[in-house]
């Protein structure tokens, strides 16, 4: 039976997904005379700026990053919570149930994007990507998050809409949940279960591994 339920952030507690590649989009144009198609950049969500900017030719990669959040806040009104999301946490919270997030936000863009929606209020452990030297879809934040919150991982379960997260999650050993309210593309992905909405995560406290 799961006691710890671990969320990814953006596409699975809320839906970044317009602010995220839009603000790329200006960034690449605007700084770099770079013009793509929204459906070309969606590889991007899910992954840190630091490895998604290389795989864009940008070689200034911190500079670049500064200036992707800098758009990002034209783009803030955009952002919202998934419908169900919030009623979850909290009754999830209500119960005792151990609740955190593993994101390849780091802390600050966390704070920036994520924090308003008062969630973090309801999830007591956060693993962001400047805690560690690898980022999804290597396993290295969700064990980080195990050895900080002392969870059993046979006990936890990991929720998240793209491949990254899954792929985190199984060398991480650690069961997966895909958040398909939030997932664009579902090719490799061999989640152990798939969550039409966020209210079917309530049931997850119910299964056995």
């Amino acid at each position: 039976m799961y006691d710890t339920i671990i969320y990814d952030v953006d596409g699975t507690l809320i839906d970044t997904e317009q602010a995220v590649l839009g603000s790329l989009q200006k960034m690449l144009l605007t700084d770099y005379s770079q013009s793509y198609e929204r459906e070309d950049l969606v590889f991007v969500l899910g992954i840190p700026g630091a490895s998604a900017l290389p795989q864009l030719g940008i070689k200034d990669i911190d500079k670049a990053n500064e200036r992707w959040n800098e758009y990002m806040k034209d783009f803030y009104a955009s952002i919202k919570v998934f419908d169900g999301m919030l009623d979850v946490i909290t009754k999830l919270h209500n119960r005792r149930v151990p609740q955190g997030i593993v994101t390849s936000k780091t802390k600050q863009e966390l704070q920036d994007d994520f924090v308003p929606f008062g969630l973090m209020d309801y999830l007591s452990y956060a693993v962001c990507a400047d805690d560690t030297s690898k980022h999804k879809p290597y396993p290295e934040p969700l064990l980080k998050f195990i050895q900080v919150s002392g969870t059993d991982p046979k006990r936890a379960i990991y929720i998240g809409d793209t491949i990254y997260d899954y792929e985190c999650a199984r060398d991480a050993g650690i069961d997966f949940g895909l958040a398909l309210w939030g997932c664009k593309n579902q090719v490799g992905i061999d989640a152990a279960y798939r969550l039409e909405q966020p209210q079917d995560i309530l049931n997850l406290l119910n299964k056995t591994r």
